[in-house]
């Protein structure tokens, strides 16, 4: 890789203003039949009604999302723009880019901001996995006798075809680079859970999360969506996969790829939402608004598919380069743990200390939703360098497909 490949913006003075998220919840739990687009709402309603900041100042919305889990999802962005407030007038946007979505979305506010093109974005990452479809690609024309051919797409989406592995495979490819064995990622994913009930316990973790109980959203002129809780449940207000997980039962659990890959060391599945509202500085001082961090730049980097995983490290290693703040000045990094080995080899490639990574757990033990988890990564780490008294944070992720994108506050 040469030295600067890859995308690097600055921002001279854009703000994260505020955010919340749903909580995760597990695959095929209470969320499980909620529409992604409704999950997005609700999360966008809130961030509007916690910031006090008025949805008619939106100059576009900004959404993420990567399985087709509805049938509407085409008009996901602006159903959660006009459902939340946003006047009609404003556009909105699709975006994906695997489990760097929600990065990039705030990325792509900064973007405007800096062109001069708004002064505020809304930017919601939201994602059902519990919905993924059952689905076929090749039967429009018909069935051929013994052909008939449906596959889960949640399943099928984590191969990569071009090295012919799944990503998983590539966690196991970092592993065997590294070195790193099963009981490093066993105990990584310990650690995970334990901080991760920490956070949990203390109630930071609920500082960011709204309550989700059944609702309906009503448009003027317009038919009437919400959400209904399954499960029997009527009112979720914390994240459902944390939990105490000794080193022991880790150990038991079967490899889920031949080698130091298991459920228990992998991230979480689940369903779930999070809003960031991202504005000039112009606009928040304007309104008299406290930010929760300044966005100081982005960068997306590409890595080869087949150790996609490393990706953050040379995201991250760039944004040094290009901003000038070292690797060694940041003091809290909010790293995706897409895969408890694929973490531990960024950890290890750029040297950093453990006790900086991840300090109130990660998705191992809080869950990753694709499109969503960028923007909760954000967020909490803003909310982490307030929390601590810290100045510098990066948020990262490694993407399918080989990229890597982090975000430095």
């Amino acid at each position: 890789m040469t030295k600067h490949a890859g995308i690097f913006t600055h921002y001279d003075d854009v703000w994260l203003l505020d955010g919340v998220r749903t909580p995760f919840v597990d695959y095929n739990g209470a969320l499980g039949q909620v529409s992604p687009t409704d999950l997005g709402i609700k999360v966008a309603r809130e961030a509007f009604s916690a910031s006090g900041v008025d949805p008619a100042d939106v100059g576009h919305v900004f959404a993420g999302n990567m399985a087709q889990a509805s049938f509407d999802v085409f008009c996901l962005p602006r159903h959660v723009g006009l459902y939340s407030g946003v006047p009609v007038e404003v556009p909105a946007t699709m975006t994906q880019r695997v489990c760097g979505t929600g990065i990039e979305l705030i990325m792509q506010a900064g973007d405007r901001i800096k062109l001069g093109q708004i002064s505020l974005g809304l930017c919601v990452g939201t994602e059902s996995m519990s919905r993924n479809p059952v689905a076929a690609y090749t039967h429009r024309s018909g069935f051929r006798m013994g052909q008939v051919e449906f596959k889960d797409f949640l399943w099928e989406a984590l191969l990569d075809p071009a090295p012919n592995a799944t990503m998983g495979d590539t966690a196991e490819n970092l592993a065997k680079r590294y070195e790193i064995s099963r009981e490093m990622t066993d105990r990584f994913a310990h650690e995970s859970f334990e901080r991760a009930l920490h956070a949990k316990e203390s109630g930071f973790l609920a500082g960011e999360i709204t309550p989700v109980s059944n609702e309906t959203f009503e448009l003027a002129g317009y038919r009437s969506r919400g959400i209904r809780l399954g499960s029997k449940t009527t009112r979720l207000d914390t994240d459902t996969h944390i939990r105490q997980s000794p080193l022991e039962k880790l150990a038991e659990i079967r490899p889920a790829f031949g080698g130091v890959q298991t459920g228990g060391n992998s991230s979480a599945i689940v369903d779930g939402a999070a809003a960031a509202l991202v504005a000039s500085g112009e606009h928040a001082r304007a309104r008299d608004k406290q930010p929760l961090a300044r966005v100081i730049a982005g960068t997306v980097v590409g890595v080869p598919p087949e150790i996609m995983g490393i990706g953050p490290a040379p995201a991250i290693r760039l944004l040094a380069e290009r901003t000038g703040v070292a690797v060694d000045a940041i003091d809290r990094f909010e790293i995706n743990e897409a895969f408890g080995a694929q973490c531990l080899a960024v950890i290890r490639e750029l040297d950093i200390p453990r006790a900086r990574v991840n300090v109130n757990g990660g998705a191992i033990a809080i869950g990753h939703p694709l499109g969503a988890t960028g923007v909760r990564l954000t967020l909490t780490l803003a909310r982490e360098l307030r929390h601590s008294g810290k100045r510098y944070g990066i948020a990262s992720a490694c993407i399918g497909g080989g990229q890597g994108i982090a975000l430095l506050l």
